[in-house]
């Protein structure tokens, strides 16, 4: 038997509506704060995630799915979604549109990781990136959106933490101290800590081993070589939140693992999630389109694992999505059966969900498959039904019942019945 790959998880039938239900939030969300959906291709050529995300970063040296072409060329499956959208917006002149542009994306990523709860080898992002605006309040705009989507799936014990990563500059001002630091401190770090010293030492302060926590904890902190000018625009972002209240607590230790970031960053975790915490994250990037070629442009963005969405939801109250009642057709007869296929279209075609069963052949058969199949109501269709011109329609939680017409039975059932 063929089995699936190891890290790459099948999502049935019983676990999709909760999906739904958090992809059809997100976008409702984002659509509402004027965001448009954009569709990346799924691999792009290699040198634009080592140019975007960074060479030094863990992503690209040890989890990038990287394979050859037939022509040679490097291709990579994507490892998150921002890199694409902006090659995208480079490449089709989207800077000569009138700014901002507001886009979002939805789906899977690939990273080579070691599988475990809420870490997969595919996973699934949503993802938005605001591009053309360098004012603080298009950070609170986004940072809002996602508290938005997190707050309306009532999603449990989540918390914003928010940190200034400062400009460029800033950051290479602060990059000497705190290496002295972390230098004198070598022996109390990790393996991956002691390595991450010369290539990315920001990435030491949000290591989450206890060791390298204690080992840090006097380490120079970046909030005291910040300009006064990113912390002008860092206090305008706090103001922000404060003025549409949004909860968030300060984490000087709060870093993100790619290159491209500056200023505002952030992450919303959540305490019932275990060892893999974060359920989104992100930050302004102001560098980046430059960086790959296009014109200098400022940007702001975060990232939903919806995994790990999933894992939460399954904790909360159970999902009802609009427009999933199920009406189960129960057909039998020689006239009853042409009939209930008949009403199993009609009933489509009007957007109400309809199910049968083609294997029953009596009413108590369908009846125990209606239970099987979860429906609420049952469509009660026999011969003598068919002679009467009505159908019997069965609430299959209280047991009431009412005839509806057979001549007008679209419009009877779903005066009560929403569509999907």
């Amino acid at each position: 038997m063929i089995k699936g790959i190891k890290g790459v998880k099948d999502i049935l039938p019983e676990e999709t509506p909760r999906w739904r239900l958090i992809e059809e939030t997100a976008r409702r969300w984002a659509v509402r704060y004027g965001f448009q959906e954009i569709r990346v291709p799924i691999f792009e050529v290699t040198t634009l995630f080592a140019r975007s995300i960074g060479a030094s970063t863990d992503i690209v040296e040890k989890e990038m799915y990287t394979f050859q072409d037939r022509d040679g060329t490097s291709l990579t499956l994507r490892p998150e979604g921002t890199a694409g959208t902006v090659r995208a917006f480079i490449e089709h002149n989207r800077a000569a549109d009138p700014l901002p542009q507001k886009y979002f994306y939805m789906g899977p990523m690939f990273r080579h990781e070691r599988p475990q709860a809420g870490r997969l080898r595919q996973f699934h992002q949503f993802g938005i990136e605001s591009l053309g605006t360098s004012d603080p309040r298009a950070d609170v705009e986004v940072i809002a959106l996602l508290w938005r989507i997190l707050s309306d799936l009532n999603l449990p014990a989540l918390t914003l933490e928010i940190n200034n990563l400062g400009y460029t500059a800033d950051r290479e001002g602060y990059r000497p101290l705190l290496v002295a630091y972390l230098t004198r401190e070598m022996g109390r770090l990790c393996g991956n800590c002691q390595r991450r010293v010369e290539t990315n030492p920001l990435r030491v302060l949000d290591c989450k081993v206890p060791e390298c926590r204690a080992a840090t904890e006097a380490a120079p902190r970046l909030a005291d070589s910040l300009s006064e000018k990113a912390r002008a625009y860092f206090a305008a972002v706090i103001a922000g939140l404060d003025s549409i209240g949004i909860p968030y607590r300060l984490n000087h230790r709060l870093v993100r693992g790619l290159d491209y970031y500056c200023l505002t960053t952030f992450e919303v975790t959540s305490t019932s999630l275990g060892a893999q915490n974060a359920v989104g994250a992100g930050g302004r990037y102001d560098g980046l389109i430059e960086t790959l070629g296009g014109p200098p442009t400022p940007a702001v963005g975060f990232a939903l694992g919806l995994e790990r969405m999933a894992m939460m939801l399954s904790e909360t109250a159970p999902v009802s999505l609009p427009g999933s009642t199920t009406v189960y057709i129960a057909g039998f007869g020689s006239q009853g059966s042409v009939t209930g296929l008949a009403a199993l279209e009609e009933l489509r075609l009007v957007g109400i969900r309809a199910v049968s069963d083609f294997r029953a052949g009596t009413l108590k058969s369908h009846l125990r498959q209606a239970d099987r199949s979860s429906s609420r109501f049952t469509l009660i269709i026999g011969d003598d039904e068919v002679a009467k011109g009505t159908a019997i329609l069965r609430d299959m939680t209280s047991k009431a019942q009412r005839d509806v017409s057979l001549t007008s039975l679209g419009r009877d059932i779903s005066s009560f019945i929403p569509a999907s």
